[in-house]
């Protein structure tokens, strides 16, 4: 059946092989093996499920709290001709029954429905009839008490599948569990011996950063000046911050929109639905705006304050890029931020155990916000997952500000948490640093210690900011609970026997990643394929996304198909979306045929000269040239990518156009030796007009980068009549 599996892959989705994972999970349901299955966001989850119900006979049932999400997917499988439907509070009683009455006659190959819904007679009596080959449970970490998103109506799954006459398999899946919650989600829900699959956290297309210290209106407006045609996120932590930021947008003249629990269900569903059709550019929201958001391009997210915990934000971070595409995701750190976390903590309905296990997140939370490792590498570790590179493209990894060695002042302050003995927290610390008259410091003797005063002339804030860092660093640990102490960790010894150095960065601005902010490559050819997925989903009512991804618009544009078989080459593109629009496609494509790829490369470029970034637009001369000179000077095209802020695409488009103006480089870092031969010969035999037939003729290892190297230093354009 596997092989049947890679076929609808194909067929239905238009894929040619499955990401990382997909294929062993698949495989196991299809096996008869109940999974748990941890994938990141944009992971692809979904297809774990959707494919395995096609396969198996009946309906398969999806179990999600998240009604936006039910809707978009149970549209997009229509749409791709999977009959699908869904139960839950947003259907009218007619609509209900007419769904009921469709599942009845086996009229679905998958079903979602609300948890709150399984105890409904009407679907009791529904469950009964129907042939049930599988349950997928989507966002299973709602089920642990451990988790960042309890739900109790999740704890009523186990009792309701065990119910059933004959039990289906059962498939969990679920973007962000620590091992704790991941054996926790096995247990309550009842899974018999389980393949366990955990594909990793890392989300490579993510560019991470925390700033600190900035003003955040400011801040705000840059960030989106230099994002005109992109779409974004802005988490606030209250309803309050939504409506303040959402009015500052407008102010500055930004289609925004805002979603919070205070709005009525439907100003919210008519925020989200004018979010997803691109009416809406920036959406503002708390984190009720969440996980159920199936929309593929959004490019950013900002958190305008920390959130509570890091399931939450990497939940909520990603958001964005989830069709793979470079994205960013910016949090704005504030120490005051831990006091808004923590009081809404203690606002909360949950009993202690609960608030403490929030509490704990907290502090790693606060932690991640502080620290100087790579953030990717910070997370990825929280859930368990270790010996992860660092990204290479997050604040921290980006961040080149001076390296300070503060061995000194660390070894006074873990000396003075040494000498308090675990007993007190972070802010008792500070004062006896500081030297305070408190009355409790001076109730228990501390102004008798002899780091008492040793930071008199530091404020007390920036005292436990300098003491909060080191738990940050792991040279300090804090306790679990209300009112966390603090104490030493094993890696403060050798800093206070002076066999190891503290150094800290002193950072003043924060370098951009190389996906961040850099010019747009765009053509003629890819904008004409926008404007028409625009028209076409305006005529049929649904969001742009859902006829096709910009990463496949951009492949289109790159590999030209003359044909509808090699149409159905494209990634993204299947069967029933090549059937309906593979005309208007390649009647566009066909318009552009007499344009070489050089050609199109330079107007691309010329499109987007004016949208340079800062640090390329101080009488530095023009950019092309700008990265010319960085890559003779040895930088690889990635590393001018990061150096200057721009994509590594455009690093190479500016690279091919210095070579078409007759400049002097290095071809052989272009165009590797050994291939050269063949890759012009493989441009004759097919021509130069359509780089995708090129690439497949050749070895994997031939990028387009040294396929357009080629057709530049060999003229193949002129000879053509490009």
């Amino acid at each position: 059946m596997l092989q049947q599996a890679r076929e609808m892959l194909k067929k239905v989705y238009g894929y040619n092989s499955f990401r990382t994972g997909q294929e062993d999970i698949i495989s196991g349901i299809l096996e008869g093996r109940d999974t748990l299955a941890i994938l990141p966001t944009g992971g692809g989850k979904s297809v774990c499920y959707q494919i395995p119900s096609m396969l198996l006979p009946g309906t398969t049932l999806v179990i999600s709290p998240l009604i936006s999400l039910m809707k978009d997917q149970v549209d997009t499988l229509n749409r791709l001709g999977v009959p699908a439907a869904f139960l839950n509070s947003s259907l009218s009683a007619g609509e209900y029954r007419d769904v009921l009455r469709n599942a009845m006659n086996g009229g679905y190959k998958l079903l979602y429905v609300a948890p709150e819904r399984l105890d409904a007679p009407m679907f009791d009596s529904l469950s009964e009839q129907l042939n049930i080959p599988l349950i997928a449970i989507d966002e299973a970490h709602c089920v642990s008490q451990w988790g960042h998103d309890f739900r109790p109506s999740y704890r009523q799954l186990a009792g309701w599948i065990g119910r059933l006459a004959n039990r289906p398999l059962v498939a969990a899946f679920t973007a962000t569990a620590t091992n704790e919650v991941a054996e926790d989600i096995s247990a309550m829900l009842g899974l018999r011996q389980p393949n366990v699959f955990v594909t990793g956290f890392a989300r490579p297309n993510l560019s991470l950063s925390v700033v600190s210290g900035t003003d955040k209106k400011q801040f705000l407006h840059k960030f989106l000046a230099e994002r005109e045609d992109q779409s974004g996120i802005i988490y606030t932590a209250t309803r309050k911050e939504a409506e303040q930021v959402e009015e500052l947008l407008i102010r500055k003249g930004i289609a925004a929109g805002k979603y919070h629990g205070g709005l009525s269900d439907n100003d919210r569903a008519a925020a989200q639905e004018k979010f997803r059709f691109d009416e809406l550019r920036v959406m503002v929201a708390t984190n009720a705006f969440g996980m159920g958001i199936d929309k593929p391009n959004v490019r950013f997210v900002v958190h305008w304050q920390m959130p509570g915990d890091i399931e939450s934000y990497y939940q909520e971070a990603g958001r964005a890029g989830r069709d793979g595409e470079e994205s960013e995701c910016v949090l704005l750190f504030e120490p005051a931020d831990v006091q808004v976390q923590r009081f809404l903590i203690e606002q909360g309905t949950g009993d202690t155990d609960r608030k403490n296990i929030q509490l704990n997140k907290l502090y790693t939370m606060m932690n991640y916000s502080r620290t100087q490792r790579c953030l990717q590498q910070f997370i990825v570790d929280y859930f368990g997952e270790k010996g992860v590179e660092p990204c290479g493209k997050c604040s921290s990894c980006l961040d080149k500000s001076e390296l300070v060695n503060r061995t000194s002042e660390a070894q006074k302050a873990l000396s003075c948490v040494g000498r308090m003995k675990g007993r007190f927290g972070v802010t008792m610390a500070a004062k006896v640093l500081k030297g305070s008259r408190d009355k409790r410091l001076l109730e228990f003797g501390l102004d008798r210690l002899t780091t008492y005063g040793l930071f008199n002339n530091w404020p007390e804030k920036e005292i436990a900011d300098w003491l909060y860092w080191l738990v940050a660093e792991g040279y300090l640990r804090m306790s679990d609970g209300q009112y966390p102490t603090v104490s030493l960790a094993a890696s403060a010894l050798p800093v206070l026997e002076g066999k190891e150095q503290v150094m800290q960065r002193l950072r003043t601005t924060v370098k951009r990643s190389a996906s961040s902010g850099g010019a747009v490559v765009s053509s003629p050819m890819f904008e004409a394929l926008k404007q028409w997925r625009k028209e076409t989903a305006a005529r049929e009512n649904v969001p742009p996304f859902m006829l096709f991804f910009d990463s496949t618009l951009k492949e289109l544009t790159d590999a030209r198909p003359a044909t509808e078989e090699q149409l159905l080459q494209v990634k993204g593109i299947g069967g029933a979306k090549a059937s309906k629009y593979g005309a208007e496609l390649l009647a566009i494509i066909g318009k552009f045929a007499g344009e070489s790829p050089a050609e199109t490369e330079r107007q691309a470029q010329a499109s987007v000269s004016s949208a340079r970034t800062a640090s390329n637009t101080a009488d530095e001369g023009p950019s092309h040239l700008l990265s010319l000179q960085l890559f003779n000077a040895g930088l690889s095209p990635q590393d001018v990518a990061k150096e200057r802020g721009l994509s590594r695409v455009t690093v190479e488009g500016h690279i091919i156009r210095c070579a078409e103006e007759g400049l002097q480089l290095d071809w052989s870092r272009i165009i590797p030796e050994q291939y050269e031969e063949l890759i012009a010969r493989t441009i004759e035999e097919l021509s130069a007009d359509k780089l995708r037939p090129i690439k497949d003729a050749l070895p994997e290892e031939v990028d387009y980068f040294a396929i357009h190297g080629v057709i530049a230093k060999y003229g193949f354009k002129a000879a053509q009549g490009g």
